[in-house]
């Protein structure tokens, strides 16, 4: 999406998983892939997108926005780049971005905004010369696969017969997969964007079947389609029952009567563990989806204010991916409880050397589930592995789980830690989450840690 505007005028849960620890994929990743419905890091860490759409093929020179939308809260930058429909975005200039990602730890969705609006712009780039466009950069793309998602075009297809997205997803995934790219792929809907004829939605499967390696996402652009809780709700609420992965690639915010519900897009998506790109940190034609004015990191608009800083915004949500770290980082506490996002860490009692503590969060509910995060933090001396235990009083379970592996026997629940996130140094933490259902009432149990 370029100028956004006048294209969104153009057109105006259950959880299935039941294992409770990480599951490989079908091939040796080699970087981000996909697990089920979520995208995990080579270690196994979930890693769940909270980033922003950076304009960079049309301005190149604000690379200093890099480090600016990192100091946001951002975890992930989606770039727009051109293999000519605009000016051409080099190898070498492709190479500095990626660079530019890295040193600010952020993880690089790469996308070809040629095909915007392939069939209803004349001047569109077909999926399959997109594929093309990555080919000629595959010497500076392949051993990045854990810092780097390729988008294969832009808003593919627009409201011109959409149901040729179908076959010519396919044929650019397998053409991709046939000229030996290992990355993350990722998919854009038609109806620029919006698949509000629903064709990716019908054929969500035939997609994902076609990736050889099983690492395909789907994403899905948010505007004004997108303008009730409702629309938002049913619309995930498919890809989550059919446990398909999905991001919102695109989305903007409800500045006008009729335009997205981005305050309901961001809770539904913190809630169900989906990854969001907000459109875009500045250079629109029409400013109102800039969240700067004018680069300035320090001069937020209404919608800056919104997405960074909101209750289910980049600075509450976004956790740096662990290839940055080696360990989770701790997660926000949400601003304060409500209904809709209670959270109240348990205490931490004082450690003696070599021991552990543990912090239980709620960190989203809805009707009948919730996601918990559990910080681990080693006392005064280093230790090799811990394992944390608690007991639900009030009926809960935990049905799925990242970073530990998690057990339960009753209503008592123990978490033990991964092999890679186990050994922390003295005063170090690691966070591992999990889905969960409720009844009654979610209540914060007491957890124990012990530690070898």
């Amino acid at each position: 999406m370029k100028r956004r505007l006048a294209t969104i005028a153009a057109v105006l849960i259950t959880l299935t998983a039941s294992v409770l620890t990480f599951v490989t994929p079908a091939y040796a990743a080699t970087g981000l892939h996909i697990s089920g419905r979520n995208i995990v890091e080579a270690n196994g860490s979930t890693f769940v997108m909270r980033g922003i759409n950076h304009m960079h093929t049309w301005y190149a020179g604000q690379t200093g926005s890099f480090a600016d939308m990192k100091a946001a809260g951002a975890n992930t930058v989606r770039v727009v780049l051109s293999g000519g429909r605009w000016t051409a975005n080099t190898a070498a200039d492709v190479t500095n971005v990626i660079n530019l990602c890295k040193a600010n730890r952020l993880i690089c969705v790469l996308e070809d905004h040629d095909t915007t609006g392939y069939g209803e712009d004349t001047a569109a780039y077909s999926l399959d010369q997109a594929v093309n466009y990555w080919i000629g950069l595959k010497s500076v793309l392949v051993g990045q696969e854990s810092h780097v998602v390729i988008n294969i075009g832009n808003e593919p297809i627009g409201n011109t017969n959409p149901g040729q997205w179908t076959a010519a997803t396919v044929a650019a995934v397998q053409k991709m997969r046939s000229n030996g790219f290992e990355h993350l792929l990722m998919v854009d809907a038609p109806n620029w964007g919006q698949d509000w004829q629903y064709t990716m939605r019908d054929n969500a499967q035939t997609v994902l079947d076609a990736d050889t390696r099983d690492n395909t996402v789907l994403s899905i652009h948010m505007y004004a389609v997108f303008n009730t809780a409702a629309s938002i709700r049913n619309y995930l609420d498919v890809f989550q029952n059919n446990n398909w992965p999905l991001v919102i690639g695109e989305f903007g915010w409800q500045f006008a009567s009729g335009e997205v519900d981005d305050t309901t897009l961001m809770a539904e998506a913190q809630a169900r563990g989906l990854g969001y790109l907000g459109w875009s940190w500045a250079g629109n034609t029409d400013p109102i989806l800039d969240m700067t004015d004018n680069f300035n990191a320090a001069s937020l608009t209404t919608w800056g204010q919104r997405i960074v800083n909101g209750p289910n915004g980049l600075k509450a949500t976004s956790r740096e991916a662990t290839i940055f770290g080696g360990v989770q980082p701790s997660s926000p506490t949400p601003s304060s409880p409500s209904p809709s996002s209670p959270s109240s860490p348990s205490p931490s009692p004082s450690m003696p050397a070599g021991a552990c503590t543990a912090t239980y969060a709620i960190t989203g509910q809805w009707p009948g589930g919730f996601q918990g995060d559990v910080k681990v933090t080693a006392g005064s001396a280093a230790i090799k592995s811990w394992t944390v235990t608690w007991t639900y009083a009030n009926g809960q379970t935990v049905s799925n789980a990242w970073g530990a592996t998690v057990t339960s026997s009753g209503t008592t629940v123990t978490a033990r830690n991964a092999g890679w996130n186990g050994a922390l140094g003295s005063g170090a933490s690691t966070n591992f989450g999990f889905l969960g259902s409720w009844t009654g009432t979610n209540s914060v149990p007491t957890l124990t840690c012990a530690a070898a």
